[in-house]
């Protein structure tokens, strides 16, 4: 061990003397002094390396084994920090798939934040959103001026519905109805959430499902349809 310090030493000490001796001139046995400076210390770690592996009596076949695994977990590591917002969108993508009306989120250097709804099987845009915490399915109905809920979804999100007092005139599928005016804590479509917005609810049995509707949609900077996919853009 005593000797090969040494030997590293000399090492060390004849190329920093090669590198002193030729800095006017740039470069070292026809090579850039930077260049020759970073070959000469992959060299030495090389022998420090190797002189490790002779002296642990590992067998050169297992040595090479881990050394090429560590450089696999490096570079996948590497390539997953570098590609981490395309593996985050697939994952939210497989994520849609098995879980119609996921919510695709995501944003960019300028932290520009938008989210993506595929659109659903009887061709409107559905979304899974939460209100005051509580997940509640939406369909994206533009000709709505206001949200929406049912009264089953309405409980879900905190209210009582039997507590309510019905007195804003509404069109729904089902024709002309009644609704109660309240204030949403908080609602979220994927990473887009607005607080302390209004909303209504309507009567037991008048209505299905509930409306995402305008006055969450002039919310955000923009949404565009492209294709099959709404993107709300915040």
């Amino acid at each position: 061990m005593s000797r090969l310090f040494w030997i590293i030493i000399a090492l060390i000490g004849g190329t920093l003397l090669l590198l002193m001796a030729n800095s006017d001139s740039g470069s070292t046995l026809g090579m850039a002094n930077d260049d020759f400076a970073r070959l000469a210390y992959m060299g030495i770690w090389g022998i420090v390396l190797a002189s490790a592996l002779l002296g642990s009596g590992i067998p050169l076949s297992h040595f090479l084994r881990s050394i090429a695994i560590w450089i696999i977990i490096i570079l996948a590591l590497v390539a997953g920090y570098q590609y981490r917002y395309e593996l985050q969108d697939v994952g939210h993508r497989i994520t849609a798939g098995l879980i119609p009306g996921s919510p695709i989120s995501n944003s960019n250097g300028d932290g520009l934040v938008t989210v993506t709804l595929a659109k659903a099987d009887n061709g409107h845009f559905e979304v899974r959103g939460e209100v005051n915490g509580a997940t509640v399915p939406f369909m994206i109905d533009t000709g709505a001026s206001s949200i929406v809920l049912s009264a089953d979804e309405a409980r879900r999100a905190g209210f009582n519905p039997d507590k309510l007092s019905y007195r804003t005139p509404i069109m729904t599928a089902n024709g002309m109805t009644t609704a109660a005016n309240v204030t949403l804590d908080s609602i979220k479509i994927g990473a887009i959430e607005r607080r302390n917005i209004r909303a209504m609810v309507t009567e037991d049995g008048r209505m299905a499902g509930s409306l995402l509707g305008m006055n969450f949609l002039n919310t955000l900077s923009g949404f565009s349809v492209r294709g099959d996919r709404l993107v709300l853009s915040d």
